[in-house]
């Protein structure tokens, strides 16, 4: 679909996904995440945002916003307004993509669904974010990410033996949502290339969560074991875990029986290898406390980087236990450059958190900060067809 770009739309050029246009009406957090895999990889995001918000305000220059809206084009627009909603329209006929992650009555109740969309734009490719569905007996339900983990499984393995449902320390749940709903998204663009129609992509909280279970939901639905807290240990292999040493506590990740044995032999307890109670990865499962008793006392006595060494260098893993901050001055982590500045008029400065896959000929970047509630609304306009008195009149009648 050719669409008209304006010069200041030319960083973009060269990017993986600069052909496609992504009208962006998502908030919170699952959705924007979503939209934001394509815009570091060059899509040009049209941000709609309701009218009458001040363009400068707290949560807009906060670093959660701004890590979540860059690279973005803002336009304001009242889909409650007939006109409003005429300009949606005339959106959609020069727009790819469509994301939006309201209830699912709601965007019908606007006249923004899929259907309505599909009617003006067969190529739309649409996707939707819902707490638990389009369809189903709990579809209306607001959706929120802590109730999406403890209803999707994760807080009844998450925490210490017998401590009681633990929350995960991010919003596992929307975030997870929003990269599978960008996996969606780029896979029926890819067979549009195919079939030369759009599709509907769906995706919730409650499913992306039982997605990113994983392997602890295949011991339910295969071997019918419900898994319990497991704390700081692998759930199924030992010794996988936290270990103190002299001076904190580091990771030890002793998987299979050639590690463990390297592992052993490290930590001069040779005895443990023939020792029935650890003889092989169920056993040493089935008896971890007193297995982590005998490590334990010995991997204490030395300071955690020498055991990081040490046990790297003859292959078995181990890392350090960082809080934030000393993740971002870790040397490996400064060098794969997943901290990325970018200049905002306001902020100045500011550094948030790249892409964690590369692509080595068109990356995904960081190239414009979150911008200003409304900043691109006549420049968008223009490029969908309408002239300055037409824009004046929309301004006019309230629908901007």
């Amino acid at each position: 679909m050719t669409k008209n770009r304006p010069d200041a739309q030319n960083a973009r050029a060269g990017k993986a996904l600069a052909r496609f246009r992504v009208i962006d009406l998502t908030r919170v957090r699952s959705g924007p995440t979503a939209v934001r895999q394509l815009a570091d990889f060059g899509a040009d995001i049209v941000k709609v945002e309701a009218p009458g918000q001040s363009s400068v305000d707290e949560a807009r220059l906060g670093s959660d916003f701004q890590n979540l809206h860059r690279n973005k084009r803002s336009i304001t627009l009242d889909l409650k307004h007939p006109q409003g909603l005429a300009v949606f329209k005339r959106l959609v006929e020069n727009a790819d993509v469509v994301i939006e992650n309201y209830r699912p009555d709601v965007k019908r109740r606007l006249g923004i669904d899929y259907e309505a969309c599909r009617a003006i734009n067969p190529r739309i490719v649409y996707a939707s974010i819902s707490g638990y569905g389009q369809d189903g007996p709990y579809r209306l339900r607001p959706g929120f990410d802590q109730i999406a983990q403890g209803m999707g499984g994760l807080m009844s393995i998450t925490g210490l033996p017998g401590q009681g449902p633990v929350r995960a320390g991010i919003a596992v749940a929307d975030t997870t949502a929003g990269l599978y709903c960008a996996l969606g998204v780029l896979t029926a663009l890819l067979e549009r290339e195919v079939s030369g129609e759009g599709q509907w992509v769906k995706t919730s909280l409650l499913q992306a969560q039982i997605g990113i279970l994983d392997f602890q939901a295949t011991r339910w639905l295969m071997d019918r074991v419900v898994p319990p807290q497991a704390g700081n240990d692998h759930p199924t292999v030992y010794p996988m875990g936290v270990f103190p040493a002299a001076d904190g506590q580091i990771n030890i990740a002793a998987a299979g029986e050639d590690m463990w044995k390297k592992l052993c032999a490290e930590l001069g307890l040779e005895r443990l290898i023939h020792d029935p109670r650890f003889v092989n990865s169920p056993t040493r499962s089935k008896n971890r406390a007193v297995l982590y008793e005998i490590l334990a006392e010995t991997i204490c006595r030395k300071p955690a980087q020498e055991w990081i060494e040490r046990l790297n260098a003859i292959g078995v893993p181990c890392g350090p236990i960082y809080a934030i901050d000393q993740v971002f001055a870790d040397p490996q982590v400064r060098s794969l450059g997943i901290a990325q500045s970018v200049v905002h008029p306001e902020l100045g400065e500011t550094t948030l958190v790249g892409q964690p896959v590369e692509l080595t000929r068109t990356p995904g970047t960081i190239d414009t900060p979150t911008p200003a509630h409304g900043q691109h609304t006549e420049d968008i306009l223009r490029e969908i067809g309408y002239d300055q008195q037409e824009i004046a009149g929309l301004r006019a009648s309230g629908a901007l």
